[in-house]
């Protein structure tokens, strides 16, 4: 049986967008996993710690057999792959993978919470999400797209249809 899950892309390290592109492809070649679709690639200002280069977000929708501690486990391997450094909260990074959405669950364990806790605060999750799910429902939040207006102020750009 399989579920619908949505995984959030970003980097801003060593020719992100060639890595955001790179980790399509390798989060769609997990074991009991196929991707659905892939969402255009963002340029957006980082979050939290700024002293940083620009990101460069995503999202892809998969249909995965795989439990949401094994989707997570193999999305930090993919990055760890990718020279992954947790060093600076929010910091730079070559490749990061979060698990937005999985079905209809809610879901907060050590090191997994979904939701993803913030999603619906960031135009950088939520512009790619509606891109490859526009009636994607957030767990207790209600429709992704009500938040579109909340997020309106922050700074992103659209730099292609297809990566």
């Amino acid at each position: 049986m399989s579920t619908r899950a949505v995984i959030a892309l970003g980097a801003n390290l060593d020719d992100p967008e060639a890595r955001v592109r790179a980790a399509f492809d390798e989060v769609g070649a997990l074991p009991s996993t196929r991707p659905v679709a892939r969402s255009a690639l963002y340029r957006t200002a980082p979050v939290g710690f700024v002293d940083q280069p620009a990101f460069v977000n995503a999202c892809l929708l998969v249909e995965t057999a795989l439990g949401p501690r094994r989707l997570l486990d193999e999305l930090l391997a993919i990055e760890r792959l990718h020279g992954r450094v947790r060093d600076i909260p929010n910091g730079p990074r070559t490749l990061d993978l979060d698990i937005v959405l999985y079905g209809d669950t809610s879901l907060h364990e050590p090191g997994l919470t979904i939701p993803h806790p913030r999603a619906h605060e960031r135009a950088f999750v939520l512009a790619p999400l509606l891109d490859v799910w526009p009636d994607a429902i957030i767990p207790g939040r209600g429709a992704a797209a009500s938040f579109r207006d909340a997020v309106r102020g922050q700074a992103i750009e659209r730099l292609r249809d297809t990566p």
